[in-house]
């Protein structure tokens, strides 16, 4: 069937009677000059519209943003242009909102040209063609008898229509149709009234009724109404800068409401970004989605990766906020938006921008775009993972591989067991407890608890089995008796991580969980349950003995602490002694030197330097310690020795001191003296 919804047909029904020329006691302030106003000019009295007015303005808006975001497709009836205001003087008796009602029928009857093209398409199969449409009635209604009334001529219409139209190749049958009564009253008026819900008259009709104060209440009402029955959602443009009119070097931030399909926000609801939502600024029963504005690109939407265009319509189109936006816009601007985060990177999730004299709000992905390559298993949600546990997950796979099954079995009631039931009924076992990462899990990455790991998620257990599980147990119990490690993941901790006892706190918790997860497959699942917790309850003695256990551990890292500190103040003493020695070493060659260069200074006796410069200490041989000038000059000399042949003199000389000209000796037998002169023997 080619399916029409209601809003394919939405036909208004606005009461013309006398009533609805009264005030709606909202006032207008149109005199605003108050402070240039002239003394002794008495100011204009304010003034307020009618329930007409209020009525036939609030339809227009409702209108109006149906035709912005749906241009084609829809229609409405435009004849209130047509008709004048109500004469609050003609009699009540002879108008009579019934006779709206029963036109607005006759109207959904009637067939619409994308109908007809819908059965030309079908051909012999043109009652296939759906007929449904809407009814929304602004009236004030005496009573709630009076709105019972007004439903019941309604439902009687469309049967009686329905009659007409079986056989009319010009008209169609209703087969559903909503009725919204809006109740208008003045302001400051008690309501006659009550609001209902959406009601089921017959198989054809459902009627809901609203009572509304006249004024921005109603149209407040029908932008609600229009968001409903259009399948509409609302977005917030926040922080939009916009240059003030009095002072054009200053500007401000505003805010502009707009309504487009709700397939806009799709990806908030998938990502369950709900925080994103709050009040508009019409009130509390009415969300929007807030989003924040962005510098203005000039770049076309091709640059973007776009997943969805929506056309838009702006809440209070003639505010000037909205004014200047759409304008910006339709000059050929884009602007993005980011969605409002307290931390982390911006997320910019949409775009406006124009298309042919249309404003679009598009949708830009922000996540992996269909395009590329497909994600590696190592990536996950917010970063890379590198820790998944692969391996087990391939063993997890080819436990639970679908194989044919040819030989029927039963279940214990005698009917026939499924394959398909109970092979879903195993997965949901096997993945009862089952940690994707290996750093969120201790006892998988355990060997001594496989044993248990593997039976546990069968759905009965041997005596066996029951056995060796118990022994699992006692082995944990044994290992933390031993203070044995476990292989607790220390990624994104800083220091040594968990101690011991808290390490076998984390694991007995994680075991405790997957028996538990378990626990209702039959009695002896209890019974393993049942050793666990009795070991896990320590005696008072094992207490003891793991308060001792730490207070030992404590010890053990004070005293560590207390070598560490103190190996940073000898070392620091030894520096400050070495520096001493080396002035004093500094002092006394200067003192040396200086006598040395006196004339008539005697002969200084022999001095054992500090650090003979000739000789390599040996480390082992020291009963003291080493200055630093020595260590240096170690060190130079050593370097030199390496570079070049050494003076034979030096070689051979005593006490630092060599004998020159030894060759004239033995030549002339001349002697050189200390003072270099030759003298002859």
């Amino acid at each position: 069937m080619k399916i029409f919804s209601e809003s394919h047909k939405t036909v208004f029904v606005v009461d013309h009677c006398p009533y609805m020329a009264e005030s709606c006691r909202q006032h207008v302030e149109f005199d605003m000059l108050v402070k240039n106003r002239t003394q002794g000019i008495i100011p204009l009295a304010p003034i307020s519209k009618s329930l007409w007015t209020c009525s036939v303005e609030s339809s227009m808006e409702y209108c109006r943003i149906m035709y912005d975001i749906f241009p084609f497709k829809k229609l409405l009836m435009a004849a209130l242009a047509a008709v004048g205001p109500p004469n609050p003087r003609a009699d009540p008796e002879c108008c009579s909102i019934l006779h709206g009602l029963v036109a607005a029928v006759e109207t959904l009857c009637k067939i619409t040209e994308y109908q007809h093209e819908a059965r030309t398409l079908l051909m012999e199969n043109a009652e296939r063609v759906g007929n449904r449409g809407r009814i929304i009635c602004i009236t004030n209604a005496k009573s709630d008898s009076h709105v019972r009334m007004l439903e019941d001529c309604v439902q009687e219409t469309i049967h009686e229509h329905n009659k007409l139209a079986a056989n009319s190749d010009h008209l169609m049958q209703i087969q559903k149709c909503e009725l919204v009564l809006i109740h208008t009253y003045p302001v400051g008026e008690d309501s006659l009234v009550s609001d209902r819900s959406k009601k089921e008259l017959s198989p054809v009709l459902t009627s809901e009724v609203h009572s509304v104060r006249a004024g921005r209440h109603l149209a407040t009402k029908l932008n609600i109404l229009v968001q409903q029955h259009f399948d509409l959602a609302s977005t917030t443009i926040t922080n939009i800068p916009m240059k003030e009119e009095q002072h054009a070097n200053t500007s401000a931030n505003y805010d502009v409401e707009l309504l487009h399909h709700k397939d806009a926000h799709v990806d908030f609801l998938k990502s369950g970004d709900s925080h994103l939502g709050g009040g508009s600024r019409e009130g509390s029963f009415k969300e929007t989605i807030t989003l924040k504005w962005c510098t203005p690109r000039t770049n076309n939407i091709e640059l973007h990766y776009c997943t969805g265009a929506y056309r838009i319509s702006p809440v209070d189109v003639n505010s000037r906020p909205s004014s200047c936006l759409t304008n910006f816009l339709l000059n050929g601007r884009s602007v993005l938006l980011e969605q409002p985060r307290k931390s982390g990177s911006k997320v910019i999730s949409h775009m406006l921008s124009s298309h042919g004299g249309e404003i679009f709000l598009h949708v830009l992905s922000s996540s992996r775009s269909i395009l590329e390559d497909p994600p590696s298993i190592s990536e996950g949600c917010g970063g890379r993972v590198t820790d998944y546990r692969i391996t087990d997950f391939g063993e997890f796979m080819r436990e639970n591989r679908l194989t044919p099954f040819l030989d029927p079995r039963y279940k214990i009631d005698g009917s026939l067991e499924v394959p398909l039931e109970r092979a879903k009924d195993q997965l949901e076992k096997h993945t009862r407890y089952w940690p994707m990462i290996i750093s969120q899990t201790t006892i998988f990455n355990m060997q001594a608890v496989v044993p248990l790991a593997s039976v546990i998620v069968k759905e009965s257990l041997t005596e066996e089995d029951v056995l060796n599980c118990q022994k699992t147990i006692y082995n944990l119990v044994d290992m933390e008796r031993k203070n044995d490690p476990l292989p607790i993941s220390t990624v994104g901790t800083r220091g040594k991580g968990p101690k011991r006892d808290e390490q076998y706190r984390i694991m007995w918790n994680e075991l405790e969980t997957l028996v538990r997860a378990h626990i209702n497959n039959s009695e002896k699942h209890q019974r393993v349950l049942e050793c666990l917790m009795a070991c896990r309850s320590k005696p008072p003695e094992e207490e003891e003995r793991k308060k001792r256990g730490r207070k030992r551990e404590d010890k053990e890292d004070k005293s560590e602490k207390a070598v560490k500190d103190y190996e940073q103040e000898k070392s620091w003493q030894d520096s400050e002694r070495l520096k001493g020695i080396l002035e004093r070493g500094k002092e006394e060659l200067a003192e040396a030197e200086i006598i040395k260069d006196s004339p008539d200074s005697p002969e200084p006796p022999n001095k054992k330097p500090l650090v003979e410069m000739d000789e390599t200490p040996q480390v082992e041989k020291s009963k003291g310690p080493v200055s630093l000038l020595s260590l240096w000059s170690n060190r130079i000399n050593t370097a030199n020795s390496r570079k070049h042949q050494e003076f034979a003199g030096r070689l051979n000389s005593v006490n630092n001191r060599a004998e020159l000209y030894q060759h004239l000796k033995e030549e002339n037998g001349m002697e050189t003296t200390e003072n270099g002169k030759a003298s002859r023997q």
